[in-house]
């Protein structure tokens, strides 16, 4: 697997006051049965007929699995532990001070800061995560920050306008090469300046005893799809991150050097009438060997322009295939309707019995596991 990384020159490290080097975790030394997913070099992309054939080695991944590695991403494992660095900092901080910067999660807005405990896993029973979510640098975005965000705002937006405007650019191109529809089909609705929720999101697991996970069926975090068109979740050394397969198993995804590990979002399976899987994944406690540590991660949340409709697209391979738009109540939903209710969602109480369904909005409805 190929994990040399391109480094971009843009992306500026001078905050105005330094952060403690960030160094990642060793890779736990258990046997777990490891997912077997593609890799995408994304330096082949502007390479002589490179997205005809990245598109062709992602084909089956987004139609059967919904998750994948990319690599030469154009980002250096420096300025990714810079990242890293920025999200360990805030997290450190005492809860009454990270609770200034609280999110409207009641009313669906995942804008700053997800407290832990804010949903239910099992009955009766909290999360043990904690968010940061900041969202891009728009006008009609802003809000109030905290200081390790303010302090280094050039480097994160920069950040994420590297992920905004080239990273995820790039896969949009091949899902619509994919679709067999111009390469644009899909950019167009993404853009950094379209009002929309994408997001960085730096998030902590905090660690539980051996006696905890037990109380919680080894669950972090329950199977769930995510809300918008892509997630991006950057290299995690410890081990917690299942997906479900299509033949209902639960598989590790394993944290590959230089990579990052994409998955389809519920949007893109809305838009494509089921063809593009919107994957189920989880977080588990992690193997013994690094059960006792806070899982730091670092991740993007591409989402699309908030007023774009779910209603599927006029794909040619769709209707080759057969595959109609069978959700009539997806009709006058918008993205930034599903993904705000999705939000507000994640704060109700779970049922009894495991595996559920739980209506959205509208009719549509998202599915959890166990």
């Amino acid at each position: 697997m190929a994990t040399a990384t391109q480094t971009v020159q843009d992306v500026p490290m001078s905050p105005s006051r330094p952060l403690p080097l960030y160094v990642q975790e060793k890779e736990t030394t258990a046997q777990l049965e490891w997912a077997d997913l593609v890799t995408l070099d994304l330096g082949k992309f502007d390479q002589p007929n490179g997205k005809q054939e990245l598109a062709a080695q992602l084909k089956d991944a987004v139609h059967n699995v919904g998750f994948f590695y990319i690599t030469n991403f154009g980002l250096s494992q420096e300025q990714v532990d810079r990242q890293f660095a920025i999200g360990k900092e805030f997290f450190a901080l005492d809860t009454e001070e990270k609770l200034k910067y609280k999110a409207d999660l009641a009313n669906g807005n995942y804008n700053g800061y997800r407290p832990k405990g804010s949903g239910e896993i099992l009955p009766g029973k909290r999360d043990n995560v904690e968010m940061l979510n900041v969202f891009k640098y728009l006008p009609e975005l802003d809000r109030n920050r905290p200081d390790v965000i303010e302090e280094n705002r050039e480097e994160i937006e920069s950040f994420q306008r590297k992920i905004a405007e080239d990273i995820v650019q790039k896969l949009l191109v091949l899902i619509a090469i994919i679709l067999e529809m111009p390469e644009d089909t899909l950019t167009k609705g993404h853009q950094y300046d379209d009002i929309s929720e994408c997001h960085l999101r730096y998030m902590i697991y905090r660690h539980r005893t051996p006696e905890e996970n037990k109380e919680y069926g080894n669950i972090y975090s329950k199977g769930h799809s995510d809300f918008g068109s892509l997630t991006l979740l950057f290299r995690q050394p410890v081990a917690a991150l299942q997906i479900r397969m299509p033949d209902g198993s639960w598989k590790w995804v394993k944290p590959y050097p230089e990579s990052i590990t994409v998955n389809i979002a519920d949007v893109l399976q809305f838009w494509t009438a089921g063809y593009l899987k919107s994957s189920i994944h989880r977080v588990v406690a992690p193997p013994a060997d690094q059960a006792h540590i806070d899982r730091l991660g670092l991740l993007y949340f591409l989402r699309p322009k908030v007023d774009l409709k779910l209603k599927a697209l006029d794909s040619p391979l769709l209707k080759r295939l057969g595959y109609k738009d069978e959700n009539a109540a997806a009709e006058g939903i918008t993205a930034g309707d599903w993904v705000r209710a999705r939000v507000k969602g994640n704060q109700d109480k779970v049922p009894e019995g495991g595996n559920h369904e739980k209506p959205v909005i509208g009719g549509l409805k998202a599915k959890y596991y166990d």
